[in-house]
C-alpha cells in the first residue's frame, strides 16, 4: 500500500474482467492503485472487483464497451469527474478473428476487428492523453502482439494488421506526448495461455514446443511488464514495444 503521504494512482484497465486484464488490474492494485476495471461482461469484471477487494485493495468495474465512441467519453469524464485525474492507462481490450484465409473473411469481420483494436484504443487515447497533458503526467500501454510485428499465425490476417496499425499508432503518439509528460509506450505479448488463444484443437504443449524457452506464457507475466512499463522505474522508456514472448521474435 501507498504511503501515508502518497496520493493514491488511478488506473484504468479496458478489457480487465479476465486473462491479461485481469492480471494486470490486480498487479497495479498491489502497488496501492484504486483500479478502474472496464468491458462488457459485469459478472466478469465483479469477479475480478472481488477479487482485488478481498485482498484489502481498491477497484471498481464499469461495464463499457470501446467500440461505442458516446460510451469511451463518459467513462472518462466519469473517472475525471469522480477521481480528478488519472494516472495510468492499460489499454488492453481486443477482439481477434475466427481463423480463416483472408479471402474467406467478411467485411463485418474486418470492422469487428479493427473497431475494437484500433478505433476503440484511439478513442481511449484520445481522451486518456487530454487528461494527462492538463496533469502534466500519466503513463500508457497499449496491449499489441507480437502478430503484430511478425504475424506467426496464418489464418489470423486482420487481427495482426490491427496490430501493427495499433503499434504505429502508440509509438507516433509516444513522440508527440513525451514533451507534455505523458509516456505512452506498447506491450507485445506471444503465447500467452488466455480465453483468446484456446481455438479448438489447439495444442498447447506443441506450441510452447516451438518457443526458446519450451513453454507457454501467463497473463501474470505480461501484467508484470505493463506494471513496469507504468511505474517510475521505467521513466526513461518512451515509445518502446516490449515483447513478452518467451523469446519468439529473437527465434
Amino acid at each position: 500500500m501507498p504511503d501515508v503521504d502518497t496520493p493514491r494512482k488511478i488506473a484504468l484497465v479496458t478489457g480487465g474482467g479476465t486473462g491479461i486484464g485481469k492480471a494486470t488490474a490486480l498487479r497495479l492494485a498491489a502497488t496501492g492503485a484504486h483500479v478502474i476495471i472496464t468491458g462488457r461482461r459485469a459478472a466478469a469484471l465483479d469477479t475480478a472487483v472481488a477479487e482485488i477487494e478481498a485482498n484489502g485493495l481498491s477497484a471498481q468495474a464499469i461495464v463499457n464497451d470501446v467500440t461505442d465512441l458516446d460510451a469511451v467519453a463518459d467513462l472518462h469524464g466519469r473517472i475525471l469527474a469522480e477521481h480528478g485525474r488519472l494516472d495510468i492507462a492499460f489499454n488492453n481490450a481486443g477482439y481477434r478473428e475466427t481463423r480463416a484465409d483472408l479471402c474467406d473473411q467478411t467485411f463485418d469481420t474486418y470492422a469487428r476487428v479493427f473497431d475494437t483494436n484500433v478505433r476503440g484504443i484511439l478513442a481511449c487515447l484520445h481522451h486518456q492523453i487530454a487528461a494527462m497533458r492538463a496533469q502534466g503526467a500519466g503513463a500508457i500501454v497499449v496491449n499489441a502482439s507480437v502478430s503484430g510485428m511478425r504475424n506467426p499465425n496464418p489464418g489470423f490476417a486482420l487481427y495482426s494488421a490491427s496490430k501493427a496499425a495499433v503499434i504505429s499508432m502508440a509509438r507516433s503518439a509516444a513522440m508527440e506526448e513525451a514533451q507534455h509528460g505523458v509516456r505512452i509506450n506498447v506491450v507485445a505479448p506471444g503465447r500467452v495461455v488466455t480465453d483468446m488463444i484456446m481455438e479448438p484443437g489447439i495444442d498447447l504443449d506443441a506450441v510452447a514446443a516451438t518457443l526458446p524457452l519450451r513453454r507457454m506464457g501467463t497473463p501474470e507475466e505480461v501484467a508484470e511488464a505493463v506494471h513496469w512499463l507504468t511505474s517510475d522505474a521505467a521513466a526513461y522508456v518512451v515509445g518502446h514495444v516490449l515483447c513478452v514472448d518467451g523469446g519468439f521474435m529473437a527465434s
